[in-house]
């Protein structure tokens, strides 16, 4: 039986102050197959390597985010189509990676408005949003990369549309929010946009 390599496809997050939604990096590929069309940030998996370690390698690479810029990085699930790839059985394993503001070539899309892509990345991307969507405000270390250590409810909202694909009921977010341990409503309101009204400001407590 051929064995099967094993690949890190990397849904990579970009959600920096000036953004109105959450944002997934893509970069055309530079070898066959399919070179030239866009495709997620991939990597084989080396010998010895982690899998966070991998993905890290794969946002550097092929998007051109410098390390310092990449937050917290996590596993999401595995696909093991055995046709997924043409040049033999390839097993991806998906993961998650959140960037921080920097100058790169990379192109960022909404999670509404992804371009057919190589390989089988559109379906690791719908499959990718439903499983980040039940991790928001659940697994913190990914929560926190995406909103810092503040943020007004105005972000909430756009975190929750983004990664839901609708808008919250505000009295459902809000009771969301007050039950994060270690997450309080701060006295502060916030304007985060010229046309926008003040929204109340969350903040951790505790120290990542």
């Amino acid at each position: 039986m051929e064995q099967s390599v094993v690949s890190v496809d990397v849904v990579a997050l970009r959600f920096w102050e000036a953004d109105v939604t959450v944002t997934l990096g893509v970069a055309p590929r530079e070898f066959e197959p399919f070179t030239g069309e866009l495709a997620l940030p991939g990597v084989l998996l080396g010998r010895g390597e982690r899998l966070v370690s991998a993905a890290r390698r794969a946002v550097h690479a092929k998007l051109g985010v410098p390390d310092v810029a990449i937050g917290a990085v996590g596993q999401l699930e595995t696909f093991d189509e055995p046709n997924r790839d043409p040049r033999g059985p390839t097993l991806s394993i998906a993961m998650w990676a959140v960037v921080g503001p920097h100058h790169g070539p990379a192109r960022w899309i909404p999670f509404d408005a992804v371009p057919p892509l190589a390989f089988d990345h559109n379906r690791i991307v719908d499959a990718a949003r439903g499983g980040l969507a039940r991790l928001l405000w659940k697994d913190l270390a990914f929560t926190r990369a995406l909103t810092g250590d503040e943020f007004p409810a105005t972000t909430a909202v756009e975190l929750s549309t983004a990664l839901h694909g609708a808008r919250p009921d505000p009295a459902n977010l809000n009771r969301t929010l007050a039950a994060i341990s270690g997450l309080e409503r701060t006295a502060e309101r916030r304007r985060v946009r010229a046309t926008g009204r003040p929204a109340a400001v969350w903040a951790f407590t505790t120290s990542q």
